[in-house]
């Protein structure tokens, strides 16, 4: 089953929506803002998308600028900081299986749907 980690307000999230609704395949839509996902789905997930964590960080976040710009944090604070900050998720986020994109640009999830 498809998965696509989703904030309705985002526009390339909706788009992604909108692009997984008109390829026709069962999927499922993760609120992560309202069901914010674990420490260790969040790990799983960037390891689906073999990126360090910090590459799933929103850095423009006021949040991220105000309270971790700049320190030296490992991938675990980097996680616990997403999981703590939901918004500093980056989005949208398509999981098929065992891989995983982030939607932008929006081509990306085609590569695995």
């Amino acid at each position: 089953m498809i998965k696509i980690y989703h904030n309705p307000r985002c526009r390339k999230s909706r788009e992604g929506l909108d692009l997984l609704e008109k390829s026709e395949k069962d999927y499922e839509v993760v609120l992560y803002l309202e069901n914010v996902p674990t420490h260790d789905e969040l790990k799983t997930i960037i390891k689906q998308l073999g990126i360090p964590a910090i590459e799933l960080v929103r850095k423009n976040e006021a949040i991220w600028k105000e309270q971790f710009k700049g320190k030296a944090l490992s991938e675990n604070e980097i996680i616990d900081a997403m999981v703590e900050n939901p918004k500093l998720i980056e989005r949208p986020i398509v999981v098929n299986g065992n891989k995983a994109v982030i939607g932008r640009p929006l081509e990306e999830i085609n590569k695995i749907v």
